[in-house]
C-alpha cells in the first residue's frame, strides 16, 4: 500500500514495485474512478496500465456519485482477484479515505445517497456550519473546503439520526505494509509547481472546455481541484497565469492537508524521497528499503 501527498511520486514507485513484484495496482485515487477527467487526475496513461494491471479506474460516469462504501466493496474485489491471480495488491493513491476504507479503520455507513438532496446541499453556502450543529464531531474532523464529504456526513446523520462516530468499523483481513512517500516541503511545492505546467502542457485547459462543454460548468467534479480554477479562467474571472498560480497554491494547501492525514496514521512507514539521485537511483533504494517490510509483514 502506498500512499502520500500529490506530487510525490507514488506512482513511479508503485509501478516499478509491481513490475519486479509481481503486482497489480489498485488506485486508490477519488478522482481517477471517473471516466473523461483524465489529464487534471494525473491519471496513469495507456502505456503504464500496459506495463502493469490497474484496478478502479474509469468505473464511473462524471454524473455518478461515487461513494466510498462503493469504494470499498470495489476495492475489495480487485484486491481478492489479484490474490487469486497470483499478484501483489499494491494499493495506491492520495485519498486517505479511501485507503483507511479498505483497511477497516472508517466506518462506512450503508446510507444511499439521495441526489436531489445531495443537490441541494451542495448549493448550500454554510454546509460546515450545518455540519457543525449536527455532528460536532465530523465537523472538526473534515475541512470546511471539503464539500462533498460534509454533505454526506449530512445526508448520514440526517437519514440515521446517529453521527458517523458511532458507526462501528470493520476490520480488513489482510496483511499490510503502509508505504508514505514524501519530500521535504520545498521540493514537493516545486514538484507541484513543475507538475502544474506539464499538465497544462499536455492539453489540460482543453480536457475542461471539453467537459464544459458536454456536462455544463456546475458539474460537482468541475469544482475540484484544478479543474475549478480552469472553469473560472473559461468564465474570465482570471487569467491563465492567475488560473495557473492558484492551482499550484491550492495544490500545494491540499498536499499539506494530506501530509496531516497520512501523518495519522500510526502503522505507515515514511520513504524519504529526498537525496536519492535520479529517480531510478532513488526507486532502487526505495525497493531495497522496502523488501525487508514485505518479508517481515507489518509492524
Amino acid at each position: 500500500m502506498i500512499g502520500g501527498p500529490t506530487a510525490a511520486g507514488k506512482s513511479a514507485l508503485a509501478l516499478e514495485l509491481a513490475e519486479r513484484l509481481g503486482g497489480e495496482i489498485v488506485s486508490a485515487d477519488s478522482r481517477q474512478v471517473y471516466r473523461e477527467f483524465d489529464i487534471g487526475t494525473a491519471k496513469p496513461g495507456e502505456a503504464e496500465r500496459a506495463r502493469v494491471p490497474h484496478a478502479l479506474i474509469d468505473v464511473a460516469e462524471p454524473t455518478e456519485t461515487y461513494t466510498v462504501a462503493r469504494y470499498r466493496e470495489a476495492a475489495t474485489a480487485a484486491i481478492a482477484a489479484a490474490h487469486a491471480a497470483g499478484r501483489l495488491p499494491l494499493l495506491v493513491g492520495g485519498t486517505g479515505f479511501y485507503i483507511r476504507a479498505v483497511l477497516g479503520g472508517t466506518p462506512i455507513p450503508e446510507v444511499a445517497p439521495d441526489p436531489e438532496r445531495r443537490a441541494w446541499l451542495m448549493a448550500q453556502p454554510d454546509l460546515h456550519a450545518r455540519l457543525q450543529a449536527l455532528d460536532p464531531e465530523s465537523a472538526a474532523r473534515l475541512h470546511p473546503n471539503d464539500r462533498f464529504r460534509l454533505a454526506r456526513a449530512i445526508e448520514v446523520v440526517t437519514a440515521t439520526g446517529r453521527p458517523l462516530a458511532t458507526f462501528k468499523a470493520e476490520a480488513a483481513p489482510y496483511r499490510v505494509v503502509y508505504l508514505v512517500a514524501a519530500l521535504p516541503p520545498d521540493d514537493l511545492a516545486a514538484r507541484i509547481a513543475a507538475r502544474t505546467e506539464q499538465m497544462l502542457a499536455a492539453g489540460w485547459r482543453d480536457e475542461v472546455a471539453r467537459l464544459v462543454a458536454k456536462y455544463g460548468p456546475a458539474l460537482p467534479l468541475l469544482r475540484t481541484l484544478g479543474y475549478a480554477e480552469l472553469v473560472a479562467e473559461m468564465a474570465g474571472e482570471a487569467t491563465a497565469a492567475e488560473a495557473t498560480e492558484r492551482i499550484v497554491r491550492n495544490t500545494r494547501r491540499y498536499a499539506r492537508r494530506q501530509l496531516t492525514w497520512f501523518r495519522a496514521e500510526r502503522s505507515a512507514h515514511w520513504l524519504d524521497m529526498a537525496g536519492r539521485g535520479n529517480l531510478k537511483a532513488w526507486i532502487d533504494a526505495a525497493i531495497a528499503e522496502i523488501r525487508p517490510l514485505l518479508e517481515a509483514g507489518p509492524g
